[in-house]
């Protein structure tokens, strides 16, 4: 009995050992790795670069074999893709199937750790009358050959999709998917239900904030300091765009019954210069989505409809890609140049001790003549003075100081208990005391790093202690 006991609690020792261990690795945060561009670094110092950073999967949109053998015995997750032009022959016929899979998988696994083959890239959305029909026999064929390799159950097969399947998406819990790609969708939703593989999605705030250029928007957008939206339907405070993109669908599986479906993000990022007629795009405001995203996902808070799950989430993109068409934004969102360096840093590198938030940004206004600066002005970032808590500035507004509020409290680790009724800072019970408490708990929690007591300029840092009677804030001297 002693030695049944001891071998079940070793067990469970190991699985904790393996959940901290998953935790540690961070393995939900990939990069996109994209080449239609003619300045890209050899893939071997690529390699070389993913590997100095948190970044533990990343998604090819092709099976590029030098990749593939670049990243063998990393353990790096690798996401391959079959073309939109391989479809038809992927569906038609299951030997070149095999083929494909004997070349692209079977020839690298498992040294190269391939996790996940997307068949085309937004196909369903395409309008492609011809290619449509023959996505999931293709899906269905590379399956099967993976099934054959005795593969199936360890490399998933899926497609990517734009948003644009959702017909509705606001409020979160109305989510839809669109009934003009209905009977494909349900298909290959059941697909994803019988090989548990998941739905992968190319969520992207940029381009609701640029149907919707408000300030508020642009906060929500970057999960900064903002008033929150509520969901009608549900009651749920949203205080940021991606979870309120993410659990629409959810929200969309559920209401056709396939709850049970995984999530993944394919592709979602922020460009940091576009054209001056683009609504969005600075270094700050590509700063401020792509680090804030990855703080969200680290906190593994999840969304408000998947508590405590970091869906896996892969940023647009690892290098710009100089050779895409369409508005200067598409060839700026990488977040490496091609000389290695950071383009801004959003607390990647393994050497970081604490992820690097950014200031709040301005976003830039559509360029009405050429001379208009397409660069916001952004204040200089705080810095420290020896200052031990962060306190709201003087004359700030009680709007402002209530969107602070709301902000704080909605984070993970952050328990606005002694500012509630019978807490011990409840008194006084004024906007602008429960404001102060829980922007410095923010501050406090979030590694006492100057830009966590920005709340779009807002507060500053004090040396001066805020603790009066029973209520104590928590900091001190740096």
């Amino acid at each position: 009995m002693a030695t049944q006991k001891l071998s079940s609690f070793f067990l469970i020792f190991l699985v904790l050992l393996q959940s901290l261990s998953s935790a540690e690795s961070q393995a939900f945060v990939g990069v996109n790795y994209g080449q239609l561009a003619d300045n890209l670094p050899p893939v071997t110092e690529t390699v070389k670069l993913i590997q100095s950073t948190r970044i533990e999967k990343v998604r090819l949109y092709g099976a590029d074999p030098a990749i593939i053998k670049a990243l063998a015995n990393t353990g790096i997750g690798i996401v391959i893709g079959a073309a939109n032009g391989d479809i038809p022959a992927l569906a038609s016929d299951p030997n070149f199937a095999g083929q494909w899979v004997n070349s692209n998988v079977l020839a690298y696994y498992p040294a190269s750790k391939i996790i996940v083959v997307t068949v085309g890239n937004e196909v369903v959305t395409s309008g492609d009358q011809n290619l449509i029909p023959q996505l999931l026999p293709a899906m269905q064929n590379v399956q099967n050959a993976l099934n054959a390799a005795s593969l199936g159950g360890r490399i998933k097969v899926s497609t990517v999709h734009a948003m644009s399947i959702l017909s509705q998406s606001d409020p979160p819990s109305s989510g839809l998917f669109s009934p003009v790609f209905g009977d494909t969708l349900k298909a290959l939703l059941q697909f994803h239900k019988e090989n548990g593989s998941p739905l992968m999605i190319n969520p992207y705030p940029f381009f609701a904030y640029q149907s919707d250029p408000r300030p508020e928007t642009l906060a929500f957008c970057l999960f900064q300091p903002n008033a929150g939206r509520v969901d009608s339907g549900s009651g749920i405070k949203y205080m940021n765009m991606f979870d309120a993109q993410v659990d629409a669908v959810h929200s969309a599986l559920n209401a056709w019954g396939f709850k049970e479906v995984q999530i993944v993000v394919a592709e979602t990022g922020w460009p940091y210069k576009g054209d001056p007629n683009e609504v969005g795009p600075s270094v700050d405001n590509a700063k401020a989505y792509n680090g804030n995203l990855i703080n969200h996902l680290r906190s593994m808070v999840g969304t408000p409809l998947m508590p405590g799950i970091s869906v896996d989430t892969y940023i647009f993109a690892l290098y710009d890609e100089d050779l895409k068409p369409g508005p200067g934004s598409e060839r700026s969102f990488g977040l490496f140049k091609p000389d290695l360096s950071v383009t801004y840093d959003v607390g990647l590198s393994k050497n970081a001790q604490t992820p690097t938030a950014p200031v709040t940004p301005v976003s830039p206004a559509p360029a009405t003549t050429p001379t208009t600066p397409t660069t916001p002005v952004t204040p200089a970032t705080p810095k420290p003075t020896g200052a031990g808590w962060c306190m709201p500035k003087p004359g700030t507004p009680d709007a402002e100081l209530q969107a602070n509020l709301d902000y704080a409290c909605s984070q993970a680790g952050i328990d606005c208990t002694p500012i509630q009724a019978g807490g011990a800072c409840f008194e006084p019970n004024t906007v602008a005391s429960h404001a102060a408490y829980a922007m410095n708990l923010l501050y406090q929690t979030a590694g006492r790093n100057p830009w966590n007591c920005d709340f779009s300029q807002t507060a500053a840092l004090t040396s001066t202690n805020p603790s009066y009677d029973g209520c104590t804030y928590p900091g001190g001297s740096l």
